[in-house]
């Protein structure tokens, strides 16, 4: 009765939660792309999407994806073989101890009329499938506390998944281990569901199950008379045979029930069973009524996310459905770490320890973010520098296990995240030329605020760049300078310039402009000449050195292999230095 008022209220937690998480896809606005869409907008138009999916050719797709991506997990198989094994064990493991074992009065006994959990097949698959969750568990945690995978983070979330797992999986062996020993189980078998009343008979029937089944009895002491056996054995065809298999089948149950049978009789007097019974049940209730609100949810969520970007478009889907579909991508990541493998920037993190410049950490991080919840100033400029950092590579994307779009997130977010209002006090090229790529999908208006108000804020501390119009360009040659650049092996190139105006002939930007002298300052080609006589003044006075969109053009076209885009970086990050020295 217990048992089924807990797992009646898991299971309507679980509902509750699974409501709740699906609604959250609905309702959360994540960057600019989803501020224009209602939740019953969002709704209407994933109602329409599905219907024209089922409906469709593209129904051939989802089967194909369902079966390679979520089933066989392929995506995980071409990143690393041990990494699929481990997920391979854990999700069919869990999976089906959840529909035939937890789920057995709701799903196993319908199906097999026959069923009990202690005969075969039943025993053996359910040992069967536990040790496979097991050995993924054992895999997960060698892979993060010993072989230590780089940029492999391990987050609270990670350690209660991989808690909550062994704690049901040891739990159960162990309890299934002192059931099979305990004297106390035997009676309650023999008193409620044989037909034996007579002493002698229950007797022979116990000398069997201690010869066979594991059984420690207080009245039973080897060796037992082998003249009893064919009796006993008929005894037991009669009464138990049609539900109980030998215990051997029980590979994992059993060793530990030899393993205790020293002390089976003081356990069982203990109460041991009852407790253990608790233990693995509460388990697995908790961790059903939690699964919603826990890392475990990708179980649901990125089969989702893989059958949504399978059929979905950027340029074809309805705006509202992708914005659904980002929402629904945070709870779908499981947190592998594969996308920080191979990110680009990660190099970063190595050099400044800011997590959240490791694109699996940006999304632990938008999830709290997505959530309503206020942010720091300190944690809104570390996730501002992770995505800010960003360079539009893809490589996230393409290695994502469970298909996150994760360069369409990025770029959504992080043009919401640079409108907040603080300066970002690093080079602004990395997001510029994939942001003017994109400029139609922005506000027109605010789109070149992000650079203008981080150029005010470096400019303020800059003294060289306070008053531009007034800097005189026939100063005295700045030798500190020149050092300085000349630290960059890119930067010295500056030095071939010979002035012949090609990079400034084919850049966007100078294009851009009726007069772009007057809009710019200086061209790239009049940078390039004022660093090399070392006017330091003019070169950061520039405004054309914060309009650079790092598109290469003028590097791609150099005649003498002047790094013009390099140097210009290298400019802005002196002129950032400068300005924080002033502080």
């Amino acid at each position: 009765m217990l048992f089924t008022v807990l797992l009646y209220i898991s299971l309507f937690v679980f509902l509750l939660g699974l409501i709740y998480k699906v609604s959250t896809w609905f309702s959360r606005k994540i960057g600019i792309a989803s501020k224009n869409f209602t939740t019953s907008e969002r709704i209407s138009a994933a109602v329409k999407g599905i219907s024209g999916v089922i409906f469709s050719p593209k129904i051939l797709i989802l089967a194909k994806v369902f079966l390679l991506d979520v089933v066989l997990q392929r995506r995980i198989l071409k990143e690393n073989l041990l990494r699929w094994l481990m997920h391979m064990l854990i999700f069919t493991g869990f999976m089906m101890l959840l529909l035939m074992h937890a789920f057995d009065s709701f799903i196993t006994s319908p199906l097999f009329k026959e069923y009990y959990s202690t005969v075969n097949p039943f025993l053996f698959l359910r040992n069967f499938f536990g040790i496979m969750v097991l050995a993924g568990l054992m895999i997960a945690v060698y892979r993060r506390f010993i072989l230590k995978v780089p940029r492999l983070k391990t987050s609270p979330m990670d350690y209660y998944a991989i808690i909550i797992l062994t704690v049901i999986m040891f739990s159960g062996i162990f309890l299934e281990g002192i059931k099979i020993t305990s004297y106390a189980e035997f009676q309650n078998m023999v008193e409620n569901y044989s037909a034996l009343d007579d002493e002698g008979e229950i007797l022979a029937l116990e000398k069997l199950w201690v010869k066979d089944f594991g059984l420690v009895s207080p009245n039973v002491k080897g060796p037992i008379d082998p003249a009893i056996i064919p009796f006993s054995k008929e005894l037991h065809n009669m009464n138990c045979a049609e539900c109980h298999s030998s215990p051997k089948w029980a590979f994992t149950g059993y060793p530990v029930s030899r393993i205790l049978s020293p002390v089976a009789l003081f356990l069982d007097r203990s109460g041991v069973t009852t407790f253990l019974w608790y233990i693995h049940f509460l388990a697995c209730f908790i961790g059903l009524a939690y699964l919603p609100f826990s890392k475990m949810f990708h179980f649901i969520a990125s089969p989702v996310s893989l059958l949504a970007n399978a059929v979905m478009d950027k340029d074809k889907s309805f705006p509202a459905n992708i914005a659904t579909r980002q929402a629904m991508e945070l709870d779908a990541c499981t947190h592998c770490g594969t996308c920080s493998l191979t990110c680009s920037v990660a190099t970063a993190f190595d050099k400044t320890g800011n997590l959240n410049i490791l694109p699996s950490e940006k999304l632990v991080f938008l999830k709290t973010y997505a959530s309503g919840k206020d942010l720091k100033e300190n944690e809104l400029k570390a996730i501002q520098e992770g995505i800010y950092l960003c360079t539009n590579c893809d490589r996230c994307t393409v290695v994502c296990p469970v298909g996150i779009n994760l360069r369409e997130l990025w770029f959504n977010v992080r043009e919401e995240l640079i409108q907040k209002g603080n300066p970002i006090p690093l080079v602004l090229s990395p997001f510029s030329f994939y942001r003017g790529l994109n400029q139609q999908k922005l506000d027109s208006k605010n789109y070149s605020n992000p650079a203008s108000l981080t150029k005010d804020a470096i400019t303020n501390k800059c003294e060289l760049m306070k008053n531009p119009d007034k800097v005189i360009s026939l100063t005295p040659v700045n030798k500190e300078f020149k050092e300085k650049v000349d630290l960059s092996s890119q930067a010295t190139t500056y030095s071939y310039c010979f002035s012949c105006q090609n990079c400034s002939t084919v850049c966007p930007v100078v294009g851009n402009y009726e007069n772009p002298q007057e809009a710019l300052g200086l061209l790239p080609h009049q940078i390039m000449r004022s660093v090399g006589l070392g006017l330091k003044d003019l070169a950061f006075g520039s405004k054309m050195l914060w309009s650079c969109v790092t598109c290469y053009q003028c590097q791609e076209h150099c005649p003498q292999g002047v790094k013009v885009t390099d140097v210009l970086y290298e400019l802005k990050n002196l002129a950032i230095k400068e300005s924080f020295n002033n502080e």
